[in-house]
């Protein structure tokens, strides 16, 4: 009996240690997995921009006089040459000779400015000519494999630019037609105190009426202005971004412009980096060195005609984009305690977390590109635990 009790008490003994040791082994840690992928990858930068009229022209009073009561308002279209208002001079006091030249010089500076705009609209049409030239040249050249695609594109965009220079180009000519126009008819106006004739104020663009700076009728005096004019088809977005940012996006960068208010994405391209930065406080009081960045709208204009001068937009700028890399979610990237730079995954191999170092290409906000450490298809682990080493047995977290 006393054997017995001895084997019983044994027993027991390993039950209870055994017991033991199952409630103080370590339990596998539940973390949330995720799969490294392949697949596209880029990197943008994300900014708050507005639209803007590429082109915004002032009509002022021609002459000092009355103006009738303005009949047009704000999105009212009008054609170049409308009769926007008219106004019947003032009939002046005598003219000294003092006066009459001012005038007289006010009409050759406007026939000079017109000669001036002539000749920029020549050289525009050679400048034209002569990048149409290098873009034939360039596809000629690139049929054959002599020229990189980045040299195809860059010689299209200039040819743009070019044709779009001229354009500016000849509507600088018009209204400097038109000013002209409108020297002589001063000149006529104050030279002549018997005529009370009403002088008509014309449209030198076409486009739709922004502002109405005079409504009402009253007197005027000269230069002051009457309305604002712009073409609204002729769209640009304008984004402030810091300057180390804008260093990454260059011309031509690839733009997408998102929460301006309609549906879908809207594409775009940067035209221009501006030369001269500023200084702007932010919203927590820190002095921001800051840079324009002028945006072209490449979608059809049809998609965007709702859109208006000074709507707010959201642009993202493509600074890198490459359609096949190994990729993991950037959350599952940390940098590693010894040594320099270095980074690191946890990857799972046999329900046990294994510390891999990876080489990281690029990051953005979801996403990192990870250039060596790891293959497709192996299991990491996202927003790792900070109990978690290597070795330690894991588990996937049920959701």
């Amino acid at each position: 009996m006393k054997k017995k009790t001895w084997i019983a008490a044994g027993v027991a003994t390993l039950a209870i240690a055994a017991l033991l040791a199952w409630a103080f082994a370590p339990r596998p840690l539940a973390v949330e997995l995720a799969s490294v992928g392949e697949g596209p990858f880029e990197t943008t930068i994300e900014e708050d921009g507005k639209t803007r009229l590429r082109d915004r022209y002032v009509v002022s009073a021609p002459l000092a006089g009355t103006i009738g009561r303005i009949a047009l308002r704000e999105g009212d279209a009008v054609a170049a040459g409308d009769v926007l208002a008219g106004i019947a001079p003032v009939l002046p006091a005598m003219l000294d000779e003092r006066t009459r030249r001012e005038l007289l010089l006010r009409v050759d500076i406007a026939k000079a400015q017109t000669q001036r705009v002539a000749a920029r609209i020549e050289v525009a049409k050679v400048t034209l000519q002569q990048a149409r030239n290098e873009q034939q040249r360039s596809e000629q050249l690139a049929a054959q494999g002599f020229v990189s695609p980045t040299k195809l594109d860059t010689d299209r965009l200039a040819l743009q630019a070019a044709q779009k220079d001229l354009d500016a180009a000849n509507e600088e000519g018009r209204i400097a037609a038109y000013e002209v126009e409108q020297s002589r008819a001063a000149l006529l106006a104050s030279t002549q105190a018997s005529s009370r004739r009403v002088f008509p104020v014309r449209a030198p663009v076409a486009g739709r009426v922004l502002k109405v700076v005079q409504a009402s009728e009253g007197v005027v005096a000269l230069g002051a202005p009457l309305l604002e004019l712009g073409d609204i088809t002729r769209l640009e977005v304008m984004a402030e971004l810091l300057t180390a940012d804008a260093l990454r996006a260059p011309p031509g960068s690839v733009v997408r412009i998102e929460r301006w208010g309609g549906e879908g994405v809207l594409l775009g391209r940067v035209r221009l980096v501006e030369p001269a930065a500023f200084t702007k406080i932010s919203a927590l009081g820190v002095e921001e060195q800051r840079v324009r960045v002028l945006i072209d709208l490449t979608s059809p204009s049809a998609q965007w005609r709702a859109l208006g001068d000074g709507f707010r937009v959201g642009v993202q700028i493509v600074t890198r984009s490459m359609e096949k890399v190994v990729k993991v979610p950037v959350s599952a990237v940390f940098p590693v305690p010894e040594g320099e730079g270095g980074m690191a995954v946890f990857v799972v191999d046999g329900g046990r977390a294994r510390l891999t170092p990876v080489k990281v290409g690029a990051r953005n906000g979801q996403e990192a590109w990870i250039e060596s450490g790891v293959a497709p298809g192996a299991q990491v682990i996202v927003y790792p635990p900070a109990a978690t080493r290597d070795g330690l047995r894991v588990k996937p977290r049920k959701v």
